[in-house]
């Protein structure tokens, strides 16, 4: 490693990406906190990752990530470091392969027909034709696949099958998404493959994520002397020329309303936070439903706009940002002050809240999906008190027991939906609060893209400038996933900083002949 010439590190957005750099710059460069700087817009940090309790004593979260120790190499590496909050002398890894071993996942009621049956899912339900076409998108390059739709690759059959929906609502999937993406996570996760109708690979964090996660971590962060400014949005960032390649010289903060210029010295660093899936979103109530946002409402996009203009090798944006019905669904939090929707979810899937994993309505209009989490889900939470999560990948249409599209839904209205496909009367929601989450960007990672349309975590011709976001271009990782953005920081800070230690490679289970027979064994059944 070099000997430290940086007087500060600058982090645009407070996303688990900045936080996940800052960590690596404190731990692997000797880097003091005090010189850390995170600028972020909302009140808490963690991006993403979130989970709250609101105003009426509800709780919410945008969504929840899957983990498996498998794989997601890095997010490992960081959270081994990470003291848990809860448990002393454990780090968060520790504490959470202590929880799934507790709590294993293996679900039996992956998905649920018309008729409130559940679906044998021991087979994927493909036809000849769909196994050579998978494999023909599988075992094409990158390059031929060029920003290609997974429709261009695959027949309509293929889209009714069990491995379809199951792989489709796992990882939020649709038909029109890159091709490219699809091939990533058929390679990357082939080792779920052969169990993706249990779901048995994959693991929870104790609670949300958020205080799962992001609490650990924020808290060891200023405990090491990291400055957290929230309330400030950075609006510009000027660039000056240094001989062939540009760096960072100064930075322009929106605070209050007040601006306000950085300046950014020689040997200083910038980490930029480009893009965001959750950018615009909104919530709902149980009687009105979430507002129509977009990135004009939120300007989350301005600052990586406005420096890719006339600079091509930062990305291209409007290649992930400019189709909202392709790239937004709807996800909803319901908080259960009596346990009988809970006892009845339990006694129908077979499952113990917490190792079931997702349970599809395969029939259902909007492709709703739901997970009873273990609880408690937060930090704080009553114990007669249950939450729960699901989300619907079709939005737009009208549903099947509510004449309206879930866009236009109150949280009463879903939960009237998701009675109408378990025939459950409706009384177990009685005392239940639903609320209802847009967002507009959720997968516009998963658009289809160019080659170039996304930035390396450090390009080429930048001397302190990196990327740390689900919008970078890292070979073979996949976007979607906490880890993907953690690959990200942990890359950018050994590049600028030139740490001798290696980032931690993606594991390749697709290289594997154990993996590779049981996922055509699987395939065959």
């Amino acid at each position: 490693m070099q000997s430290r010439q940086v007087m500060k590190a600058y982090f645009i957005g407070g996303g688990i990406g900045s936080l996940a750099g800052a960590a690596f710059l404190v731990r692997d460069a000797q880097l003091p906190g005090r010189d850390i700087v995170i600028y972020e817009t909302q009140p808490l940090v963690g991006g993403s990752l979130d989970g709250a309790q609101l105003a009426n004593g509800a709780y919410s979260l945008r969504g929840g990530r899957m983990l498996t120790t498998d794989h997601y190499e890095c997010t490992w590496d960081l959270l081994s470091s990470i003291p848990s909050l809860e448990h002393p002398g454990l780090s968060v890894r520790d504490e959470t392969i202590a929880f799934n071993e507790e709590n294993p996942a293996h679900s039996r009621a992956r998905l649920v027909d018309r008729n409130r049956f559940k679906v044998d899912v021991s087979h994927m339900g493909f036809s000849a034709r769909d196994r050579i076409e998978l494999l023909r998108l599988t075992e094409a390059s990158e390059e031929t696949l060029g920003n290609s739709r997974i429709t261009d690759w695959l027949s309509p059959g293929f889209f009714e099958s069990n491995f379809w929906y199951m792989w489709q609502t796992t990882f939020a999937f649709q038909p029109w998404h890159s091709a490219v993406e699809l091939k990533r996570y058929l390679h990357r996760f082939m080792s779920e493959f052969p169990r993706i109708e249990t779901l048995g690979g994959v693991k929870r964090t104790v609670y949300n994520q958020y205080d799962a996660i992001v609490r650990p971590l924020a808290d060891w962060l200023k405990r090491q002397g990291v400055q957290f400014v929230r309330g400030t949005r950075v609006t510009e960032m000027a660039f000056e020329a240094d001989g062939a390649r540009l760096r960072v010289h100064q930075l322009t903060l929106d605070r209050d309303s007040r601006t306000a210029n950085v300046r950014v010295e020689d040997g200083d660093l910038v980490f930029f936070q480009n893009g965001s899936m959750t950018d615009a979103s909104s919530l709902g109530t149980m009687t009105e439903p979430p507002p129509r946002l977009t990135k004009a409402d939120s300007q989350g996009w301005a600052l990586w706009e406005t420096i890719a203009q006339g600079h091509p090798e930062f990305g291209n944006p409007s290649a992930f940002n400019s189709s909202i019905p392709e790239s937004y669904w709807l996800s909803f939090t319901v908080t259960c002050r009596d346990p009988r929707f809970f006892d009845r979810m339990e006694a129908f899937s077979g499952n113990r809240a917490g190792t079931g994993g997702l349970v599809t309505f395969k029939d259902s209009n909007w492709l709703m999906s739901v997970v009873l989490y273990h609880q408690p889900h937060f930090t704080g939470q009553p114990k007669n008190v249950q939450v729960f999560w699901g989300y619907a990948l079709h939005p737009d249409r009208i549903g099947n027991f509510v004449a309206k599209p879930m866009s236009d839904c109150g949280g009463a209205d879903i939960l009237k939906e998701l009675c109408g496909h378990l025939n459950f009367d409706p009384a177990v929601f009685e005392d239940a609060i639903c609320i209802p989450c847009r967002m507009p960007y959720i997968t516009s990672m998963f658009m289809p893209r160019k080659a170039a349309d996304r930035p390396p975590p450090v390009p080429e011709n930048s001397v302190n400038l990196a990327f740390v976001s689900q919008f970078v271009e890292i070979p073979d990782d996949v976007v979607f996933t906490v880890e993907y953005s953690v690959r990200a920081a942990q890359t950018a800070v050994y590049r600028l900083m030139k740490i001798d230690r290696p980032v931690p490679p993606v594991t390749r289970h697709d290289k594997s002949l154990a993996v590779i027979f049981a996922t055509l064994e699987k395939a065959f059944a």
